[in-house]
């Protein structure tokens, strides 16, 4: 395993949509190893394959285990995801690990089922709720090219924040 360098906003990568995935091979493998140890050393909650550079439909999401929802601590997997349902419009603050320092309230959905394929190539379905759900919308968007501050209204929605405890 080994990290990898998460692009910053200016990076044109983060604005391309994602190849389908069609086999989890090898070197897909160990680019999962590399963007999990990468996402926990950032202290991120979730890193989609762009932010390191690779332009596939892959995404890596863990919720913090103190966190008080169902699936806290479960490391998600996903590739070729979509988002089929989801409920309950609110606006969670939203940060990203490849804009360090910002966040934003963001419209998001607080209920969500996703659908995609596990690292083991099986079809999964998984309902969430909350951070999670936050999270697979977020990491969702990176693999369209859409970054968080795409959803505001005014770049002066952005707001500075010393520590980076902000998800996603």
């Amino acid at each position: 395993m080994a990290l990898r360098e998460i692009l910053t906003v200016e990076h044109p990568m983060l604005r391309r949509k994602c190849s389908r995935i069609h086999r989890l091979d090898a070197s897909l493998q160990r680019l999962i190893d590399d963007m999990i140890e990468t996402m926990h050393h950032a202290n991120g909650v979730g890193l989609a394959a762009p932010q390191v550079g690779v332009p596939v439909r892959l995404f890596v999401v863990q919720t913090p285990e103190d966190c008080d929802e169902p699936h806290a601590g479960e490391l998600f997997v996903l590739y070729n995801p979509e988002i089929i349902k989801k409920a309950n419009l609110y606006y969670p603050e939203e940060g990203c690990l490849s804009m360090p320092g910002w966040v934003a309230n963001v419209p998001r959905y607080r209920d969500v089922v996703i659908k995609g394929r596990d690292r083991q190539g099986r079809e999964v379905r998984i309902k969430a709720e909350g951070l999670l759900a936050q999270a697979f919308q977020h990491e969702t968007d990176h693999l369209d090219g859409i970054l968080f501050f795409d959803h505001l209204e005014s770049m002066d929605q952005l707001r500075r924040v010393e520590k980076e405890t902000v998800p996603a």
